[in-house]
């Protein structure tokens, strides 16, 4: 077992009215409503990490229900996923000004990760858009409510 603080599969979930993702001034996909979700893969993370997060987010209920409670779940409500890589949530800041990516994946394993966390969310019947790995991306995005999760895998918030 892992102490606090280790490296984990990390997630920042937005509940959108819409997004999309430019590239090179082409747009390369959008969604209507639906998550935004952020993906960072660190060094040690394993299948268990990415289970744990497909599950998390295919089974997050922070839709409205018919009582504007936070009730149901992106399968639920049929809305669509984004997924898009970001490294830079697995930055450290604790100490200095500058963040450190030491705990980040190297490109090959975030890759297959990010990819893996993708068809596992297909594979839940869940619509799927993506950004483009190691692109430079301008993402775009109407946050609804603002609704903003944090997920990791470790559950260390």
């Amino acid at each position: 077992m892992r102490d606090i603080g280790d490296e984990n599969l990390r997630a920042v979930v937005q509940l959108v009215k819409m997004a999309n993702v430019r590239v090179n001034d082409d747009e390369i996909s959008k969604i209507g409503e639906g998550l935004l979700v952020f993906l960072g893969v660190e060094k040690e993370d394993n299948p268990d990490d990415l289970k744990y997060m497909t599950d998390k987010i295919a089974d997050l209920r922070i839709f409205e229900d018919e009582h504007q409670k936070m009730n149901l779940s992106v399968k639920q409500k049929a809305a669509s996923v984004m997924v898009v890589s970001q490294f830079t949530i697995c930055g450290d800041v604790r100490r200095g000004r500058r963040p450190s990516f030491t705990t980040a994946a190297d490109q090959d394993k975030a890759n297959e990760y990010y990819e893996v966390f993708v068809t596992m969310l297909k594979e839940k019947n869940i619509p799927v858009e993506t950004g483009v790995f190691r692109a430079h991306m301008e993402v775009s995005l109407i946050n609804d409510g603002p609704v903003t999760i944090l997920l990791d895998s470790r559950k260390n918030f």
